[in-house]
Parts: C-alpha cells; sequence; structure tokens
C-alpha cells in the first residue's frame, strides 16, 4: 500500500528544499528500499558520519524520515526509515498571492535577556563558562557564545525582533530547538516537563523522555565527556489561527492572534521548567555546534498580506 504525503504549501517548501540535493534524493531513495542505520548510510555514500547526520536531519524536519534510537551490542545507534513514498500537492483553492514567503529569526542560545536558574551550566564550544551550579556564570560575556546550556527549574528568556512585513498580518509562528532533559551526567529515563511561554502565553508543555548521551553526538566537540549529555530531541511548537501546536499534536486553544506581537518592535519567547512540574526533571538547550542539529532557536514567521 502506498503512504501518500499529502502537502500543503508550507510543506512543499520544506520537502523541495530538502530533496534539492542531489545527495539527500539518493538517500531517501535508500530509505524506501530499507531501513538504515546513520553509519551505514554513511559507507553507502562514502561520507563523514557527521555530513550524513546533518542530511537525515534536513530529511527529518521536512517530515519525510523518521529516525530513532536502538540499543545494540556497542551502545544505541540511530536508524532511519522512510515515512512516505508517494508526495502529493494538490494546488486547488491554493493563492500564491495570499502567502508571503516565510521569515525566519535565528537566535543563538547564549542571547537570553533573562533567565532564573538555580542549578544549572553552560560552556562555548570550547569550554566552560564560569563555574557548573553558579547562576552567575550566565551572565558573563561569553556567555553569549553559549553552545549548551542546562538548568534543573527555571527558564531563560530571549526577544525575537517582529519581522512581520507592514502590509501583512501574521498568520501562524513556529518555534523550534534541540532540547531534552537534565539529569546528573545522562539518563535516557529522566522525564522532564518542558514548558514554552510566547510573550507570557503558553503554548505547550512537552515531556522530554531522559537526558540522552552515552553516544557522542554529531556535532558535540570532543573535549567535553563522553559520559555527560550529548544530544537532544529537535522540538517545534507552533501557533496558529487553530490553536496550538507540539510537532503538529494539538496542545491548546491559544491562537496567534492572542499573542500580541503585531504593532510590536519584538516578542518575548521563555523556555523553562515550571517550579509545580509534575515531572522537574530540568532541560538542556542546544546550540548550532552541539547535538546532533546544527541550528540554535529558530522562529519563523508565516504572513498573509492584507486585503
Amino acid at each position: 500500500m502506498s503512504r501518500i504525503y499529502a502537502l500543503d504549501d508550507d510543506k512543499l517548501i520544506k520537502v523541495a528544499k530538502a530533496l534539492s540535493s542531489e545527495l539527500r534524493l539518493n538517500i531517501f531513495r535508500e530509505l524506501l528500499k530499507s531501513t538504515l542505520s546513520v553509519q551505514k548510510i554513511a559507507e553507502i555514500f562514502k561520507l563523514p558520519a557527521s555530513t550524513a547526520m546533518v542530511n537525515i536531519n534536513k530529511l527529518e524536519e521536512a517530515n519525510l524520515i523518521q529516525t530513532e534510537l536502538v540499543s545494540g551490542l556497542r551502545g544505541s545507534q540511530k536508524i532511519c526509515s522512510a515515512l512516505y513514498d508517494r508526495i502529493v500537492m494538490d494546488f486547488i483553492g491554493y493563492n500564491p498571492d495570499s502567502t508571503t514567503n516565510p521569515i525566519y529569526i535565528y537566535m543563538p542560545i547564549g542571547n537570553f535577556v533573562d533567565c532564573d536558574i538555580p542549578s544549572c551550566g553552560i560552556v562555548t564550544e570550547n569550554s566552560a563558562i564560569g563555574y557548573f551550579d553558579d547562576p552567575r556564570s550566565f551572565y558573563e560575556p561569553e556567555a553569549v557564545d553559549a553552545q549548551l546550556l542546562w538548568f534543573r527549574y527555571g527558564f531563560v528568556e530571549y526577544r525575537f525582533p517582529n519581522k512581520i512585513p507592514y502590509d501583512s498580518v501574521l498568520k501562524s509562528i513556529e518555534l523550534s530547538m534541540e532540547i531534552c532533559s537534565e539529569a546528573p551526567l545522562y539518563k535516557l529515563d529522566w522525564p522532564s516537563d518542558i514548558t514554552l511561554w510566547i510573550n507570557g502565553f503558553e503554548a505547550g508543555t512537552w515531556m522530554s523522555p531522559g537526558d540522552l548521551g552515552g553516544s557522542r553526538g554529531f556535532l558535540t566537540p570532543a573535549w567535553w565527556d563522553i559520559n555527560t549529555t550529548q544530544y537532544g530531541f529537535l522540538k517545534k511548537w507552533t501557533v496558529n489561527h487553530t490553536g496550538s501546536y507540539i510537532d503538529g499534536n494539538h496542545t491548546s486553544s491559544l491562537t496567534v492572534d492572542k499573542l500580541g506581537i503585531e504593532g510590536k518592535n519584538y516578542f518575548k519567547v521563555r523556555i523553562g521548567v515550571k517550579d509545580d512540574s509534575i515531572n522537574r526533571g530540568g532541560l538542556n538547550l542546544f546550540g548550532r555546534k552541539f547535538g546532533n542539529y546544527p541550528q540554535d532557536i529558530v522562529a519563523r514567521i508565516d504572513t498573509v498580506s492584507k486585503p
């Protein structure tokens, strides 16, 4: 039976970008034949494992494939499989003039403007900043270069510039980041309720299953101890006119028109773990040079031209 991926205009852009590379197209074709590990994909295409992982991430972000960690004799390995073998786009009712190009804002994880983090740590690509479990380290000048930060509970907050064109209105906002729980060293079974707020409005809570370590993240530098946190999950919070979603799953009735972004110079994004969470397992937040995904916090803003 064919597995059909029905696209709207937003999904089409992601899929087109993912398959615009001949290498990624060939990787996808191989995964249509069978499930493969990242290591096997690297061997087939004669690639470094890090290069293979970057391209696999692009396919996963477009929802063309899925990956999962599977335990083996030599530790965990990442297994990839194709989700669809047919892609369909229905252009009926599609008005290309009604939606502007998406706007992307890339926010370094160290560019926070506020934080409340009693038990914490922060590191750059090359070294630790200050001392672990000392909140004063988050105020060091080097904090702007952070590539990994963590805390047991509390929050970090960012200000994103409002780039909505003056002749447009906000259609949806999506925030994506690599994130996981925070345990001593690491622990795969360590749930944590991680919440995201936009302008003070709660956009949804995701329960991270654990703190991932034991095998090196594809981007994690060699100096970082293998027996500590290595990588996380790529998660996406979306708010549009129908509600709020995490990875496409509905979380609340909060809609984009309630966020109060339009007409302001910036909007606030807070990421944290509530003091009264059922699973207060902290969080790790990864930059583009740590973990498995080469990105910081990414905001995607979709707008519609005013009538």
